[in-house]
């Protein structure tokens, strides 16, 4: 059995040492990060700013957002969006655990489908998840980039409230491309402010996130009507944080 030389060896520790305190100064920066918010407003998120360089280079650069406070934001919509995306949101601590069962059992199917290209893996992803992936983190989905998610949204839940983290998901949400926040949104579909948004244009907005630019091409759509329908229907029953 071959034996590698003690100075490769060596030279092999002081790498995994090295990769060990980058990741640990990477997880800490985002902590730090994530603790400003708690009283500071990010002027943007990683998402945004690859969209607005996609934007840039596609020669269609359009953008409105507006960060406005979370009494300027329609209850009505704060419970569409809970209804929509996330109904269990006040009662998690950043993760459907049974939601993520789901999306890996999904993926281990996806991945053993022949395919020139690796599948896409499926989330299962909370508020405070999309918000932790468009906060910090890149568009990919690996497994390395979902697991730092969950350190990001666990960091999110700790060291922010519920209230909170709503307030600067619906600011920092895509509504339509280059439509970001509550305020561009209620602006660019219905032409009224966050905060004037009834329960019914809420319904159909939050009915928008989970394909904002496909679905926002045609916000009166047959199926956005209809799902908007059914997000109606569950507001009621929603605690706000």
């Amino acid at each position: 059995m071959a034996r590698f030389p003690s100075s490769w060896m060596r030279a092999a520790g002081r790498l995994l040492i090295l990769v060990a305190l980058c990741t640990l100064s990477l997880e800490l920066t985002f902590v730090a990060r994530v603790a400003l918010m708690a009283g500071v407003d990010p002027q943007s998120s990683a998402f945004q700013r690859s969209e607005a360089w996609r934007l840039l280079q596609a020669g269609r650069f359009a953008w409105r957002q507006q960060w406005v406070d979370d009494g300027a934001i329609s209850n009505h919509l704060r419970r569409a969006v809970i209804a929509a995306e996330d109904a269990g949101f006040t009662e998690h601590s950043g993760v459907e655990w049974e939601a993520v069962e789901r999306a890996w059992s999904k993926n281990a199917r996806l991945a053993q489908r022949p395919s020139k290209r690796p599948p896409k893996l499926v989330g299962g992803s909370t508020i405070t998840q999309q918000l932790a992936k468009n906060l910090l983190l890149s568009g990919e989905r690996t497994l390395m980039r979902k697991g730092q998610e969950l350190l990001i949204t666990w960091s999110l839940e700790l060291l922010l409230d519920k209230r909170r983290i709503l307030e600067i998901y619906l600011n920092q949400v895509e509504w339509g491309e280059g439509v970001f926040g509550a305020q561009a949104a209620a602006r660019h579909y219905f032409r009224t402010d966050a905060a004037q948004l009834d329960a019914g244009a809420a319904a159909r907005l939050a009915v928008l996130l989970p394909a904002p630019k496909r679905y926002g091409r045609q916000p009166y759509s047959a199926y956005v009507s209809a799902r908007a329908g059914t997000v109606l229907a569950r507001m009621p029953a929603v605690d706000l944080p």
